[in-house]
């Protein structure tokens, strides 16, 4: 498989691939039974962590219910961003709809996958309860509602992007050129020569 194509990493516990259940634990460290999920893990941020937990999900067909628990991350709420992708996708500038997190963009996934994740899986809204036991008993009604595999996995291939170099003209500013990444990290650009 090519680097550019999904499953992202993260930073999740892979467990039965068969399961129907996957589980995001926003902030929290839960340990859950990985024999009745097909993976479970943290999600810190509302843009390339939700698209990485979209991603995952659409690669394994047999995964139709995520449920979202713990504690949101502060500052990003990225359970909120992931449960309302799901409700209500993006609109025409990525931005995902009705999220009240900072900056919830899916810049890196086509709107099939997008597509394919409101389909393919029932999302369990437990957002503030970090209860493992609570989480366990979720995961067992899900298993026992499962509606079977979703069909062919997809394995997406990242939307390609170009780094953006702004260039100012101006007498009162620090840099005159600066370099803008995928990620929207600002550097100091080399002057041309």
């Amino acid at each position: 498989m090519s680097g550019s194509l999904y499953p992202w990493g993260g930073h999740f516990v892979p467990g039965n691939p068969k399961a129907c259940v996957a589980v995001v634990t926003l902030s929290e460290e839960l340990a859950l039974p990985s024999d009745k999920v097909a993976l479970y893990g943290g999600m810190k941020t509302e843009n390339l962590g939700v698209e990485k937990v979209v991603a995952n999900v659409v690669s394994n067909p047999n995964i139709r219910f995520l449920i979202v628990c713990g504690t949101e991350v502060r500052g990003h709420r990225s359970g909120d961003s992931l449960i309302n992708l799901k409700r209500n996708g993006i609109d025409g500038n990525n931005r995902v709809i009705g999220a009240k997190s900072a900056i919830p963009f899916i810049e890196n996934l086509p709107r099939e996958a997008i597509e394919r994740f409101q389909s393919q899986v029932e999302v369990v809204d437990l957002i503030d309860i970090a209860d493992a036991y609570t989480v366990v008993k979720a995961i067992d009604d899900c298993a026992r509602k499962n509606p079977g595999s979703f069909g062919q996995p997809l394995f997406v291939e990242q939307v390609p992007h170009d780094r953006v170099v702004a260039v100012f003209h101006s007498d009162f500013s620090l840099h005159s050129r600066i370099d803008v990444d995928l990620y929207g990290v600002i550097s100091h650009a080399p002057e041309a020569g």
